[in-house]
């Protein structure tokens, strides 16, 4: 049976800011209190973005808003966190950012079962036309299906 996958956060700035070239599943590393905050959709996922550091990946400036009932089992709300990946998806990583351009950037946390994942996107930065070519297509779309509304009534 496959497992229930549930959305918590999405990172909509990342889509709008970069071009996704790869995505990683990837499990993270917390607390206990951290995993109640996050169940609860204590996170903030804007500024995130993860970096390599001796072979391992951590992610940072993710925001997991301490849990009321924690008292002094709470963490930092900003504090590092590691990401786990297995050892060939961390050298293909490796590699890839060596390349100029190339970024990784937190896009999704979800439950998948009873598991908080993220997804760990390895992505190349938009320049300012390319943005402007992104809205000038989402909004193109949206009048097209405007006007197919309208001719279907």
């Amino acid at each position: 049976m496959a497992d229930a996958v549930k959305l918590i956060a999405q990172n909509k700035k990342a889509y709008h800011d970069y071009f996704i070239e790869d995505t990683y599943e990837c499990g993270i590393e917390l607390v206990g209190t951290e995993v109640k905050s996050i169940r609860g959709g204590g996170v903030n996922l804007k500024d995130s973005y993860a970096h390599l550091h001796n072979g391992e990946v951590y992610v940072r400036n993710m925001h997991v808003s301490p849990y009321e009932k924690g008292n002094i089992f709470n963490r930092d709300p900003l504090r590092e966190r590691k990401l786990l990946l297995h050892k060939y998806e961390i050298r293909k990583l490796i590699g890839k950012t060596k390349e100029t351009g190339y970024t990784l950037v937190i896009t999704k946390i979800y439950l998948k079962g009873s598991r908080i994942k993220v997804e760990l996107a390895l992505a190349k930065g938009k320049k300012l036309y390319d943005k402007r070519d992104s809205i000038a297509e989402r909004d193109a779309k949206r009048n097209i299906d405007r006007k197919i509304k309208e001719y279907n009534r």
